[in-house]
């Protein structure tokens, strides 16, 4: 059963570069302190996490997470600051911890570290690293990162990067630990590896139905008891978009989720995306498009199909206005977040 008081409802933005009242962009500068705004609108109304992706091309403002979450911890007081997610294949370990246990400190304990493999790839050529070693970047940062949140002195070799011979990194935690997830795609392999090694993790589910990720869910629970590691409760992470009015939310999510979908799908092959498609994701599928009423009831359907413990709504795709991201946030906070509760809290008085 879903403990509704312990779950947990966060907010995650991928940089898109936000846009004016009369259709013109902002500066990259421009969007990243809307950015930091968001997160300080996300804290007042008592959000529980801020996420900030990281990517290197020209239509996301965000290549530096913990630099954008570092000027949001100085206006945020509880919230907690997550990167959304770190590309560790093309980073190093070492850096990547030491730069969020600074954040960390910061925040007074409020870092959060995402880790994933990098579902957009211009960071690997960037950073002088080959696409053809995609899985063993991945899982030898890990083992290594692994080692680092122990915070103890480690000693370690591997392919790609130079050894460590009982060596400390800094500065150390509070808690003597950084709070760490996995980003998993929807591989049987990485949700067994997130629970191998005792990780939480957070599925990106960007397309389909919630449902279908079920077995992955199963599948955590039994690899966690198989190598005896605790089974944290399950996060996900899905697009949407919120407005006082239907018509509106629709409009502008097709605007902007479609021609964010389209400009990516343009390096991946896919199709440009259909209207039957839009609609299809927004009554079934993975997006949350509509009025707080409306994605209120599919977001608790998807917690309570998954058995979630944290559900992220990822805002702002496209190039939604500043307005429109600020309303949409303030509705998700105030309107969605309470339905969602007071909908689970009810059917499972009904199934008492």
């Amino acid at each position: 059963m879903i403990d509704v008081n312990q779950l947990e409802f966060g907010l995650e933005t991928f940089g898109d570069i936000v846009a004016n009242a009369d259709g013109s962009l902002q500066s990259a500068g421009e969007s990243l302190r809307q950015i930091v705004r968001e997160g300080q609108l996300a804290d007042q109304y008592g959000l529980d996490v801020f996420g900030i992706g990281e990517h290197h091309r020209p239509d996301y403002s965000v290549s530096s997470p913990e630099t954008v979450l570092a000027a949001t911890a100085a206006v945020t007081q509880h919230i907690k600051l997550a990167s959304a997610v770190t590309v560790l294949s093309s980073d190093d370990p070492v850096r990547v911890y030491e730069r969020f246990a600074t954040l960390d400190g910061l925040s007074n304990g409020r870092a959060q570290v995402m880790l994933g493999r990098g579902s957009f790839t211009e960071s690997f050529p960037l950073f002088g690293y080959d696409l053809t070693d995609y899985d063993d970047l991945f899982n030898e940062k890990l083992a290594l990162y692994d080692q680092l949140r122990t915070e103890k002195p480690v000693t370690w070799s591997g392919k790609f990067r130079a050894s460590l011979t009982n060596q400390d990194v800094y500065p150390k935690t509070a808690t003597g630990e950084l709070e760490t997830y996995i980003g998993i795609g929807g591989s049987p392999e990485s949700i067994i590896r997130a629970a191998k090694i005792g990780y939480k993790v957070i599925i990106a589910i960007i397309g389909g139905r919630a449902d279908r990720f079920k077995p992955y869910i199963k599948l955590y629970h039994e690899a966690a008891k198989k190598f005896n590691q605790p089974a944290y409760p399950i996060a996900v992470h899905s697009h949407g978009f919120i407005a006082d009015d239907q018509d509106e939310a629709l409009t502008v999510a097709y605007q902007n989720i479609k021609a964010n979908f389209d400009r990516i799908g343009l390096t991946r092959g896919w199709a440009p995306m259909s209207h039957e498609q839009f609609d299809r994701e927004t009554k079934y599928g993975s997006f949350y498009v509509g009025t707080p009423t409306v994605v209120a009831q599919r977001i608790a359907t998807t917690i309570e199909t998954l058995g979630l413990g944290r559900f992220d709504l990822v805002y702002g795709a496209g190039n939604q206005t500043a307005a429109q991201r600020e309303r949409m946030i303030e509705l998700y906070a105030t309107q969605v977040i309470p339905q969602v509760k007071t909908i689970l809290q009810a059917k499972q008085v009904t199934t008492k």
